[in-house]
């Protein structure tokens, strides 16, 4: 894959101060804007399209940082980090989507042994990482799209925190119940990516990775009966409210999903904390409804290579981009731990954009 040009990310000093601009986990194209997320808030924000004479983007800014709680109920309050890793847009509605794991607390540079070893020894559970978030989107009087928490019957709604989290789902799954207590970069449980296809959402699971296969759980979810703030999974074709998918990435795990036609897109990156290699991959007709179970290797289309550094510069997010101009087709890829050449000097951050081809 062949980085085209890089474009300008700007951020409010606020976004600033928060470090979003250097945690970037998710981002998705919508019409002029671009909706991103940082995983260490709980707030997905919007950025708009800046143009020159010929009606190129030359980068995004303008942004507009929605808090999740004023939205939605978040189950441990609009302060604590939603870690929200994914962003999907489909059907007039945004999606986004917590990692949903646990949280190992790192060692600190010039702790104390006896220290150190306790917090490698500490486990987190923070409940707003075990979120879906639905969130209505109309169109504003500047013609952008405007998240609002009710238009009409179609209202922001919220799965999670009351025992009906994806992972509290899984609790008896016989591949992935395992898991649920580790650590998302022991191999444990770690949503990083979700794609909105039709009335389906697949979720791409970063970790576990089980003997090199990938895991991708598909669920149907709708606003539930009884709270229109709430959401729930309906039963696929009459049976279980979940369908796991599991797909040979060469020991990757997933670290973001693109629907493209009736493709997905891969972004597929190491579980560990690890750099490289990262790589994206095609899917075909994985959006049609019988998508297969079980996905071999050679089903699936290497699209190409992205570059990444050492400890940092790890891809964390892709979006196709809808360009009239150009070659071909182009990835927006955006990045978490920036290396410094990607800062600017006011503050933004550059993303790059890759031609691919279908």
């Amino acid at each position: 894959m062949i980085v085209e040009r890089q474009v300008e990310l700007r951020f409010a000093p606020e976004s600033q101060a928060a470090q979003t601009h250097v945690n970037l986990s998710a981002v998705r194209q919508d019409g002029r804007c671009l909706w991103v997320a940082g995983d260490e808030t709980a707030t997905v924000e919007r950025l708009t399209a800046e143009l020159d004479a010929g009606g190129n983007v030359t980068g995004y800014g303008d942004q507009r940082t929605v808090p999740l709680a004023d939205l939605v109920e978040l189950p441990a309050g609009p302060d604590e980090e939603a870690d929200i890793e994914g962003l999907a847009r489909a059907n007039g509605w945004l999606w986004a989507v917590g990692s949903h794991s646990l949280k190992r607390k790192r060692i600190k540079e010039g702790q104390p042994d006896a220290k150190a070893r306790k917090r490698l020894a500490t486990v987190v559970r923070e409940e707003n990482r075990h979120v879906l978030v639905r969130i209505p989107l109309v169109t504003g009087p500047d013609g952008l799209p405007e998240p609002v928490r009710a238009d009409g019957d179609r209202t922001a709604a919220v799965l999670g925190g009351r025992g009906d989290s994806l992972t509290d789902l899984l609790a008896d799954d016989p591949h992935l119940a395992p898991f649920l207590n580790i650590p998302s970069k022991d191999n444990g449980i770690d949503v990083e990516g979700i794609a909105a296809v039709g009335e389906r959402l697949y979720i791409g699971f970063r970790g576990p990775v089980l003997r090199g296969w990938a895991v991708l759980v598909e669920i149907w979810p709708d606003t539930h009966p009884d709270d229109p703030g709430r959401l729930r999974l309906r039963r696929i074709d009459g049976g279980d409210r979940y369908r796991t998918h599991f797909l040979d990435l060469g020991g990757l795990g997933i670290r973001d999903l693109c629907p493209d036609g009736d493709d997905l897109l891969i972004l597929a990156g190491p579980t560990m904390a690890l750099s490289g290699p990262v790589r994206v991959l095609r899917w075909r007709g994985a959006a049609k409804v019988a998508a297969p179970d079980i996905v071999h290797r050679h089903e699936l289309d290497h699209v190409g290579d992205l570059p990444h550094g050492d400890g940092e510069d790890h891809a964390e997010g892709i979006a196709v981009l809808d360009e009239s101009h150009g070659p071909g087709p182009t990835l927006l890829v955006v990045y978490d731990s920036p290396a410094g050449e990607r800062l600017t000097p006011d503050g933004g951050i550059r993303a790059d954009v890759v031609s691919f081809t279908r």
